[in-house]
């Protein structure tokens, strides 16, 4: 049995937030109502809300939870093309998990209605390639008191990952195609379609050893 703590990878699609996690010193399960075939690491496919966060799982403790869930109601291209209809899955995922005791973590896009989250972008990781930075702003909630590395470098030319990487018109020099997107992302497991939903695992990894400090520190207390 491993001596690494447990998180649980709600809403969790092809897992570049859970890689990032693994990275930090967690062991994952994954759980998504689609099939994920590259998803790295073991995953019940099931509804994330109904799924819920039980206390353990096949007989291993639960220690954090790290939630994405989809964020189409509250994007700027969705309302853009008025899809506006979108379940609000956000809502129900913070009422599940504000009545846990162990770390939880909820990721979306800006525009979303977190409460009191920080911000990442990919240029405080410095993804960038030889033409651009990462364009990549992302919100995270939490019951645990979370630090950003620093402020956006945002020098050059941004660079989306997004759409199909086919982007023409005015997106045609800020969408990066297959190639650009593995480099950009950290992600080079998955195709491009599977990337464009995906966290950085730079994010993740960063957030990971916050909590594992967390933890440790408990420990010790």
């Amino acid at each position: 049995m491993s001596d690494r703590p447990l998180l649980l990878d709600l809403f969790c699609g092809i897992g570049g937030a859970a890689t990032g996690y693994h990275r930090a010193g967690f062991d994952i399960i994954g759980v998504d109502w689609k099939p994920m075939p590259e998803y790295p690491f073991p995953i019940f496919r099931a509804d994330a809300i109904e799924f819920g966060v039980p206390e353990y799982i096949n007989g291993v403790k639960v220690d954090a939870v790290h939630a994405s869930p989809p964020c189409k109601r509250f994007s700027t291209l969705s309302k853009s093309l008025g899809y506006d209809s979108h379940t609000d899955l956000l809502t129900p995922t913070r009422e599940m998990l504000s009545k846990l005791s162990i770390p939880w973590i909820i990721e979306n896009v800006p525009g979303a209605p977190m409460r009191n989250p920080i911000i990442l972008c990919g240029s405080m990781f410095n993804l960038r390639i030889e033409r651009g930075y990462l364009q990549r702003h992302r919100l995270f909630e939490s019951n645990v008191l979370l630090m950003v590395p620093g402020p956006c470098n945002h020098t050059g030319q941004a660079i989306g990952v997004y759409g199909n990487g086919q982007g023409g018109g005015v997106l045609k020099d800020r969408t990066a195609n297959a190639a650009e997107a593995r480099s950009l992302m950290g992600i080079d497991w998955a195709g491009r379609n599977g990337i464009t939903q995906a966290l950085p695992p730079a994010y993740t990894e960063y957030l990971g050893c916050q909590i594992r400090q967390l933890q440790e520190a408990k420990k010790l207390s």
